[in-house]
């Protein structure tokens, strides 16, 4: 069963939070430190997406409608439908996170590194989770704002603005970047008779050092989110029962979702391949996307209204994890399926001659 270690990372901020709490002018230092973090975060999304993957992928629209349909609506509807649960099982503030964790994308790495260990589609999956994030960029919010309510920072003109400066202005600005690097590479290209970098060369040269930025950009919001959940109490709102109430909820609409996702790739007359990828890109959220996302939308209360999310991630890693696995196995039996007959044949042949 693999553990994520930037979960431990997280859970790590989390307690440095609960017994560190930035409070009064360090609270607003880090508030602005991490509304900083989440430009910055959307600025590198847009500079690492890249659009002309995404729209050579419009072929296989079909696959890339249904993923969509999957993260945006289906989802959706399931975390409506847990209303009911409130407040027998979940609190009411337990459940607006439930109900954001269905609002945000799909991954893009773990869909992509799912569909390749189980041998499906991996240009499709690349090309869904590029999908998703473009439209998680505005559905989510939209959403959040729609469903949520005020609890979920409302559809205000304050509220869109927040989601327009922090979220879409810098990550327009990163596409923005990254097609000015596109046309310098080409001008290179020709230049040097097909030489140059290639495209996104700064973001692919140094995208280790990037990635380091993102995840600590991450941990800065989570940090200044509980930390700001532990000053006005919050916690004092989950018990143990309400916690593992939750974690039930959550493996109960992940099984829902790989379910139909592969079941319904079937229907829809898909093929294996391409129901790997489906399964993989259509039942798993984002907790880097969300996460700063859920700073934006819920600003004091996002501590609760991001511990769904980090569960989900890490139960949908275990799961798709052992799923993968299984998938694999499969392909490989399918592949080698005649050989045993044969290996038995040769050996009763074998055995005859003997005697």
């Amino acid at each position: 069963m693999p553990i994520d270690p930037y979960i431990l990372l997280l859970l790590g901020t989390v307690g440095l939070a609960a017994l560190f709490p930035a409070r009064g002018s360090a609270a607003d230092v880090a508030s602005g430190a991490s509304t900083a973090a989440v430009a910055l975060l959307f600025f590198l999304y847009g500079a690492r997406l890249s659009t002309r993957e995404a729209l050579d992928g419009l072929r296989h629209w079909r696959l890339h409608v249904t993923v969509l349909a999957c993260t945006f609506l289906v989802f959706p509807l399931l975390g409506l439908a847990a209303r009911g649960l409130v407040p027998v099982i979940l609190t009411h503030p337990l459940y607006q996170g439930l109900l954001f964790l269905t609002l945000v994308p799909s991954t893009v790495q773990s869909s992509i590194a799912f569909t390749s260990m189980a041998r499906g589609n991996v240009p499709a999956a690349i090309c869904a989770g590029s999908f998703s994030s473009l439209v998680g960029i505005v559905a989510t919010p939209l959403l959040a704002a729609s469903l949520l309510g005020g609890n979920g920072g409302g559809f205000s003109a304050d509220s869109l603005l927040k989601i327009v400066l922090q979220l879409l202005v810098p990550f327009l600005a990163g596409q923005l970047l990254r097609r000015c690097g596109v046309r310098r590479g080409r001008a290179k290209r020709v230049g040097q008779g097909g030489g140059g970098r290639r495209e996104g060369g700064f973001v692919t040269r140094h995208k280790r050092v990037l990635g380091l930025v993102d995840r600590g950009s991450i941990l800065l919001v989570v940090y200044t989110a509980f930390s700001a959940g532990m000053v006005q109490g919050i916690w004092h709102q989950v018990s143990p029962a309400r916690l593992g109430g939750l974690v039930a909820v959550e493996a109960v609409i992940l099984a829902v979702m790989l379910l139909l996702t592969w079941y319904g790739g079937k229907v829809l007359r898909f093929g294996r391949a391409d129901r790997i990828a489906i399964q993989f890109a259509g039942s798993k959220k984002s907790l880097a996307a969300g996460l700063p996302m859920a700073s934006v939308l819920f600003g004091a209360q996002a501590a609760l209204a991001v511990l769904p999310l980090m569960l989900f991630h890490q139960m949908q890693l275990i799961v798709c994890a052992v799923i993968a696995k299984r998938r694999a196995r499969e392909a490989a039996a399918e592949v080698t399926g005649p050989q045993p007959a044969a290996t038995t044949r040769n050996a009763v042949g074998t055995g005859t001659r003997s005697g």
